[in-house]
């Protein structure tokens, strides 16, 4: 619980209100937003260690290899996820409803996922149809707390080929899911 103490007012906000979800096993879908250096990587710490202390499973993923590898037990989405690389309206993650990694997701209380604002907006409904699936749930995200963060300041969603408006479209801000997202 160290880790929690740490946390300056704005984070214990964002730690509350995730702690909350994740304890009374409701769902929640966050999304964090703020510059680098401003201690998102110490909420998620904080946030994995409570969940973890609890013999709960909380995964830790990043959009990138770098900030999956700053992140305590983290993996890049695309390998936790088995994220298609190339996406549309229709995609969907490759992972077995029968499989280790469903049962993985299906235990799993909190999921994070850093750096969200450079993955194009089909990519996370595509983790949203497959928590969808595996948990046997209309609930978005399966059911489950997710919490997303970033900066859309920095790296917008790479369109092979398309205009300034294409790469803003593909962003998450643009996705059916952005609107049940609570943000801080």
């Amino acid at each position: 619980m160290a880790a929690s103490q740490s946390l300056n007012n704005e984070q214990q906000h964002v730690y509350n209100a995730v702690m909350e979800k994740v304890f009374a096993n409701q769902n929640a879908a966050f999304f964090v937003d703020g510059t680098g250096g401003i201690g998102k990587t110490s909420l998620y710490k904080a946030l994995l260690t409570t969940v973890r202390s609890r013999k709960l499973i909380a995964l830790a993923t990043a959009s990138s290899g770098i900030a999956a590898s700053i992140v305590l037990g983290g993996r890049t989405t695309y390998s936790r996820f088995k994220l298609p690389l190339d996406t549309d309206e229709r995609s969907t993650c490759c992972v077995s409803k029968q499989s280790a990694l469903a049962n993985l997701l299906h235990a799993a209380k909190l999921i994070i996922w850093d750096e969200a604002p450079m993955m194009r907006k089909q990519h996370i409904e595509a983790l949203d149809k497959m928590l969808r699936d595996i948990n046997d749930s209309n609930v978005t995200f399966g059911g489950k707390v997710v919490v997303f963060s970033g900066d859309f300041r920095q790296v917008l969603p790479v369109v092979r080929k398309g205009t300034k408006q294409e790469q803003v479209n593909s962003s998450l801000v643009y996705s059916y899911l952005w609107p049940t997202l609570t943000k801080f």
